[in-house]
């Protein structure tokens, strides 16, 4: 019933930046919380940041200060702003919403490549 469309990755050299975005389709009447979540090759899933309904949010202690977590609730949209990217911040980059009723949902995935 939800359907969500990752944009936005690509390669940058360490120091640049990158804007994710990731938007909702479907039948939805809210979304509750959205975050985006990491994996690297060999490595397991990690959460990136979180960001509740009310604006809460928490992040990953590798990207607090650099990558911030924001959400458009009137275009079921939320976002990452990754500045001064590091090589270790090379990762499949998946989007996850929290749509009631139907249940928790993910993106494709998006390549981020951050070359030394």
């Amino acid at each position: 019933q939800v359907q969500l469309v990752e944009s936005g990755g690509g390669l940058v050299q360490a120091g640049g930046s990158l804007r994710l975005s990731c938007a909702a389709s479907g039948t939805i009447f809210s979304i509750d919380a959205m975050g985006w979540f990491r994996q690297a090759p060999g490595e397991q899933r990690e959460l990136v940041a979180k960001i509740t309904r009310g604006g809460s949010t928490n992040y990953l202690d590798s990207v607090k200060g650099r990558f911030t977590i924001s959400r458009d609730n009137a275009k079921n949209t939320v976002y990452l702003q990754m500045n001064s990217l590091k090589p270790e911040d090379t990762a499949v980059y998946y989007c996850n919403m929290v749509v009631p009723p139907w249940g928790d949902y993910w993106g494709q995935g998006i390549q981020v490549t951050v070359s030394s």
